[in-house]
């Protein structure tokens, strides 16, 4: 009975040192295995980290180079456009250069220079030529009287413009002046037969009643004058009231003198015995209208500095544009260098 008691109590005992003596080793193999299962555990690849790098590295050289596209598809845009804007403005310029444009201005005088005024009376008899201010003018005279005038008159013979053998005599008379006292001249003509199917004498005015007494040749002068300015008339048994005024227009080379008219036409009584009423009577007056010139220029809008300006801006926008884009082909090309010898590089190591 001691016997088996023990007995059972060594191998107890015995059990429980071989426990206690396996686990160190137990241990020991336990922390082996694991560390082995560590260290199998899958490593990251370098040949995928390299790849992805260089996938990262051509990913934003290819936003570069689309970016850099499309800034310079802008500038060839906005290139188009100054260049555009360049040939409108040179052809605005020169359809203003020549075009002019024209410009009416009034200048105000005190006087005018004494204008001629030219009339030819044929069979008519100057019967009274006066100057007068403020709208006074003399009542008309009989048909067979005279009367002294204070007219400065001239008389020229000469030849017609148009046609060599027909002969005409002009009274040239010097116009009035003061504008500002409102000075006129008041001319009565009387005349007793006519061949003419209408009864009417003519005139005509031009600039400067001086120009033709410093006129070496006055018939050649007066022909000129005919062939460059208008005739006129003012018909017998009527008061024909005529205002001139004066328009001056300039041109690129010539300046021309123009006389405009305003005319009021009044119907004369005739309180005459009837045996002197075959002797017709005419009445004319001349005066200013307002104390202003009428001057006409051509004036050409077209500025060239504000057209050399634009021109400059735009050429500078051309070349800074021209220059961006040689500057942004050289930097896709050296990209592109750049990005072939990386994949050179990547097929020898992988060679």
């Amino acid at each position: 009975m001691l016997r088996r008691e023990t007995s059972r109590s060594y191998q107890e005992f015995n059990g429980e040192d071989c426990a206690g003596s396996l686990s160190p080793y137990q241990n020991d193999e336990v922390s082996e295995v694991e560390h082995d299962e560590t260290s199998c555990d899958p490593l990251p690849d370098e040949d995928v980290v390299d790849t992805n790098l260089m996938s990262i590295a051509f990913n934003k050289a290819c936003l570069k180079n689309v970016f850099t596209v499309i800034l310079v598809l802008i500038y060839l845009m906005l290139s188009t456009v100054a260049a555009f804007l360049a040939y409108q403005t040179i052809s605005d310029f020169m359809e203003k250069l020549t075009h002019p444009v024209m410009s009416v201005s009034y200048k105000e005088v005190d006087e005018f220079t004494a204008p001629g005024i030219a009339l030819y009376p044929g069979k008519a008899q100057l019967l009274s030529c006066m100057h007068h201010f403020h709208d006074n003018i003399s009542p008309p005279l009989a048909s067979g009287s005279r009367e002294e005038g204070n007219c400065i008159i001239e008389d020229i013979i000469y030849y017609g413009p148009y046609s060599n053998q027909t002969q005409k005599r002009a009274m040239v008379v010097r116009g009035p002046t003061d504008v500002r006292n409102r000075e006129l001249i008041f001319l009565q003509f009387s005349r007793n037969e006519t061949e003419e199917d209408f009864s009417a004498i003519s005139y005509m005015i031009f600039a400067k009643f001086s120009d033709m007494l410093q006129s070496s040749d006055r018939a050649a002068f007066m022909t000129d004058c005919e062939r460059n300015y208008s005739l006129w008339t003012f018909s017998g048994g009527f008061r024909t009231w005529v205002k001139m005024s004066l328009v001056k227009t300039s041109g690129r080379e010539h300046e021309s003198v123009e006389f405009r008219q305003e005319s009021s036409v009044v119907k004369y009584i005739d309180k005459r015995p009837p045996q002197e009423q075959a002797n017709e009577l005419f009445f004319v007056v001349f005066q200013w209208r307002d104390p202003f010139i009428q001057q006409v220029k051509d004036i050409v809008t077209a500025n060239p500095w504000n057209t050399i300006a634009i021109l400059c801006g735009v050429f500078m926008a051309l070349f800074k544009a021209a220059d961006f884009a040689k500057l942004s082909i050289k930097w896709m090309i050296k990209i592109r260098k750049r990005h072939l010898r990386a994949k050179m590089k990547e097929l020898n190591q992988i060679s």
